[in-house]
């Protein structure tokens, strides 16, 4: 299950030339804001269109520029957590995650899935609350869960520990580790926290503005090498 990517992607007047492979485990994307990482994973998405190159899954292509091939977000096998967990305030958390659900599955079974997913993310408890009350780290716990509840192939998350404090950002990052094994996924971080990168990560890629620069394997908690491999002295 090894996604690859080799193109150009625009949004606005920004143009980010990018090119490299995440396999099955969790790939970091690594380097300074504004470098082309979240623009990137918005291609991978189905969210931008390459204005050059392709993109594959599994060896079927999710987009290729030059034959105007481009398939749907929802027809990508993909679940997806950003920074701001996206849920719907008017919705209880059981009713957000039941959301992915919504076109393979009748009512009753979209409870009982939506239910079982938020208890994988230890957020059971949680299911029948107003949205609106709930903390950063729930709120990330129940994304989580939305976003597994569709069997997906591919995770995508992007900067989803940025509003969390430190207690909830090791929870929730110990929770993807877990899941992403167990479920043998192809998960893509979106991050600029090297201790994220340490923590999660097989392979890391390098953005530079604009661009891609280097890939590497990683060894999780070699932080020495991992510092590095990005030019850093600890």
């Amino acid at each position: 299950m090894t996604l690859k990517i080799a193109a150009k992607i625009s949004s606005g007047l920004f143009v980010v030339d990018v090119h490299y492979e995440a396999r099955p485990g969790i790939t970091a994307l690594f380097g300074p804001s504004g470098s082309g990482k979240s623009v990137s994973l918005a291609a991978v998405a189905g969210l931008l269109r390459p204005q050059s190159g392709t993109i594959s899954f599994n060896d079927v292509q999710f987009a290729n520029a030059e034959k105007s091939l481009h398939v749907r977000t929802q027809d990508r096998k993909i679940g997806m957590v950003s920074q701001n967990a996206a849920l719907l305030p008017h919705l209880s958390p059981i009713e957000n995650v039941a959301i992915a659900l919504l076109n393979s599955h009748d009512r009753a079974q979209r409870q009982e899935r939506a239910s079982h997913w938020l208890g994988r993310v230890q957020a059971e408890h949680l299911a029948k609350l107003p949205t609106a009350s709930l903390s950063g780290g729930e709120q990330q716990r129940v994304a989580l869960a939305r976003a597994l509840a569709g069997a997906p192939q591919l995770l995508l998350l992007d900067e989803p520990f940025s509003a969390l404090d430190q207690t909830n950002r090791i929870a929730v990052r110990s929770l993807i580790i877990e899941l992403v094994a167990e479920l043998k996924l192809t998960a893509i971080i979106v991050t600029h926290d090297l201790v994220d990168v340490a923590a999660l990560a097989d392979q890391l890629v390098l953005f530079e503005p604009g661009r891609t620069v280097a890939s590497h394997e990683l060894i999780r908690g070699q932080t020495a090498e991992l510092a590095r491999l990005v030019g850093l002295t600890i």
